[in-house]
């Protein structure tokens, strides 16, 4: 009984020290060799949490079947662009390191998809036929772009000409990088001179350790220029770093496991029989997704600590809190609009609201559906009135917020139903009227009667737009 009693309480402890090290320490009091470890520790209990909720696992199986259709058209692209640069000859090296986990299997895939990319012959496709290429290879990076986005809780995809410039960047630029990385490490371990170092101890020994830790340090950099470039936000480089690092080390671990498990268990070969290939390529394709996908996870809680033991989904805001983030959010975006502050994004309003920016986001959503603000095609992108501040009562856009959804599911709407009762909702909306009187986005954003000389010319014609809601 007291042993029993005892573990209890020792459980009770620890339970106890890992909740406050979790989500109530504040670690910007303590010295970095302390707060590191438990921020690591936040980190990757979030990224379980997430993986278990299994929305990262299916982003992954949908990913793996856009890659069976876009695997050749990809690598056939890429390897028209390489063979441009002179690296083409380095494609097949690259894949069978990809497929290595595959075990004695992978030279074998490895064959048969540079058999499939030597057979398409891009100068005889036609138009048509390259216009498919094309497509298909878009669609896989857009794919690959909602899926960032989702674990960056980003609900906006970027402007079509700016999705073109990224897909290229990465498509052509990134398979040069990382080929030309190759070359050169390659170039240095045959000159001379690292032939001379090598017979030196410990130099030998070093450099020994060096060539192993490049394929590492290469699968860590392609994983930070994807965590960088794709995500439709402003992805700093610690954080896609961060990212990078533990996808890398994921890579080499689960990489190795399972080329273990293949080596060890000849019995699939017997069951599937030649699906046997098939179907291990596909659990490995399923993988790696999973691993590139945590690690976007981890860059994003990396970068943005605060939505640590959030949730995936839209955020429930009650109807005061939604008020009170437009009406900030107006606030900021007339002050820029007088030209007495920065321009606003998202991002720099959440920031100023110390709130998660897909809260924000979804309420700058219905203000752009109500035509109270407009977002430019800026990278990334600002917001600026939809109508003329000095014209746009605090009355109708609460009223837009309140409204918001309303008339969308046929189900919930009230009809007939909410006519005892509109006379008091009624009353409601007078009070809330009445009581803001005539104020407007410019009182709200300057206070009320101040002389505020100064609009940028870009907006100035917005001086002419009429109230929104009707109002005369």
């Amino acid at each position: 009984g007291d042993v029993s009693e005892a573990s209890r309480t020792i459980v009770a402890r620890v339970t106890a020290l890992y909740v406050f090290l979790l989500r109530e320490a504040n670690l910007a009091d303590w010295p970095w060799w302390r707060a590191t470890p438990v921020f690591v520790m936040r980190i990757i209990t979030a990224v379980t949490i997430d993986l278990r909720r299994g929305l990262v696992s299916m982003r992954a199986m949908s990913l793996v079947y856009t890659t069976l259709l876009s695997l050749v058209p990809l690598l056939a692209l890429s390897f028209s662009i390489l063979k441009g640069f002179g690296y083409h000859n380095q494609l097949e090296p690259t894949l069978l390191e990809l497929f290595a986990a595959l075990g004695e299997k992978g030279p074998e895939v490895t064959a048969q998809v540079i058999g499939f990319v030597e057979n398409v012959n891009v100068g005889v496709l036609g138009a048509l036929g390259l216009g498919f290429l094309v497509l298909t290879v878009v669609s896989l990076m857009q794919k690959i772009e909602r899926a960032f986005n989702f674990s960056w809780r980003i609900t906006h995809n970027r402007p079509l000409a700016q999705r073109f410039t990224s897909y290229i960047t990465v498509i052509v630029i990134g398979p040069v990088l990382v080929f030309s990385a190759v070359g050169i490490m390659a170039s240095l371990v045959a000159a001379p001179m690292i032939g001379e170092l090598t017979a030196i101890e410990p130099v030998g020994k070093l450099v020994a350790v060096a060539a192993r830790l490049v394929p590492f340090v290469l699968i860590v950099v392609a994983f930070t220029f994807l965590y960088v470039f794709l995500p439709n936000t402003r992805v700093r480089i610690m954080p896609a770093l961060a990212g990078g690092v533990f996808a890398g080390i994921l890579w080499q671990t689960i990489g190795w496991a399972f080329a273990s498990f293949v080596v060890s268990s000849g019995q699939y070969t017997a069951i599937y029989s030649g699906f046997a290939t098939l179907i291990l390529l596909l659990i490995w394709l399923y993988l790696g997704w999973l691993i590139l996908l945590l690690g976007a996870s981890v860059a994003f809680y990396t970068q943005n600590p605060n939505y640590i033991g959030g949730q995936y989904g839209p955020p429930v805001l009650s109807h005061r809190q939604r008020d009170a983030i437009a009406l900030l959010a107006l606030r900021a975006v007339g002050r820029a609009f007088y030209g007495l502050d920065h321009p606003v994004t998202a991002e720099s309003l959440a920031n100023q609201m110390q709130l998660p920016q897909d809260v924000v986001d979804s309420v700058l959503t219905l203000l752009e559906n109500g035509a109270v603000l407009v977002r430019t095609n800026d990278q990334p992108p600002t917001f600026l009135p939809a109508q003329a501040p000095d014209a746009t009562l605090l009355a109708d856009i609460l009223d837009i917020v309140r409204r918001a959804g309303e008339g969308t599911m046929e189900a919930v709407r009230l009809g007939n139903r909410a006519a005892d009762v509109q006379p008091m909702l009624d009353k409601l909306d007078a009070a809330r009227t009445t009581a803001l009187g005539g104020l407007t986005v410019r009182d709200l954003s300057v206070g009320e009667g101040a002389d505020v000389r100064h609009i940028p010319d870009q907006v100035a014609p917005l001086q002419g737009a009429t109230r929104i809601g009707g109002a005369e």
